[in-house]
């Protein structure tokens, strides 16, 4: 199982959660974010530098663990500033978490893949409500490498999928299980079951402040979870 981080923003932070049994970790910039990156600043007001995790921390390769990949998180953003960010951030995987056409992913992948990043994945955030709010997975099918399902839900509100729902998806692009994830949920993520199910994106739940994760939560939510696989 996929295990995201999202939300990402504090080197400190950043590196305690690194240590645990995780895959990838996400970035936001979209800029109405409460969890926004660039709303951090040093004392000197310039952006914290990130530069060198990729080759520490996150990089795991001295010690023979796995690596963690980086994901960038857009919302309808422009596709030179996802560009940019790919490029800044050694991103190795774009969510796109707005209302992105098939044709923008296509372009975007063609523009990314393979000169900037060779092998660039795409993630599609599907909002699911109801088994109908499936149906647009079939635009997406040979273009997004990933969907993350959300829940529907009013704004500034924390919900979860129907997970009974996700019976309705008969697609192959495997997906991720997003909302308000938390650690009551490890029994119920360990029984279930669809083919495509590859993973879950965790966030708020184990926030102390936004942007800020309660790593020792996390420790023990993570272990918890790798006991059932």
């Amino acid at each position: 199982m996929i295990i995201k981080v999202c939300g990402m923003r504090d080197p400190k932070n950043i590196r305690a959660v690194s240590a645990l049994d995780i895959d990838w970790m996400g970035f936001v910039f979209w800029r109405d974010s409460p969890r926004y990156l660039q709303q951090i600043s040093s004392r000197t007001g310039t952006l914290p530098d990130y530069s060198s995790l990729r080759d520490d921390a996150m990089r795991k390769k001295a010690d023979g663990k796995k690596d963690i990949l980086r994901v960038g998180v857009f919302v309808d953003d422009m596709p030179q500033n996802i560009v940019t960010r790919v490029v800044n951030y050694r991103l190795d995987i774009v969510q796109l978490h707005g209302d992105e056409s098939p044709v923008m992913m296509e372009n975007l992948r063609r523009t990314i893949d393979p000169d900037i990043h060779q092998g660039i994945k795409l993630m599609k955030t599907i909002y699911v409500g109801c088994a109908d709010d499936l149906k647009c997975c079939a635009d997406y099918a040979g273009v997004a490498d990933y969907f993350l399902f959300e829940p529907k839900k009013p704004a500034d509100t924390e919900a979860c999928i129907d997970w009974d729902v996700l019976a309705a998806y008969d697609g192959q692009v495997p997906f991720i299980l997003g909302g308000d994830i938390g650690p009551d949920d490890v029994e119920r993520l360990r029984h279930f079951s669809h083919p495509a199910f590859c993973g879950i994106s965790v966030d708020a739940q184990f926030e102390t402040a936004y942007a800020m994760k309660d790593a020792v939560a996390l420790k023990a939510f993570v272990e918890c979870l790798r006991k059932g696989e």
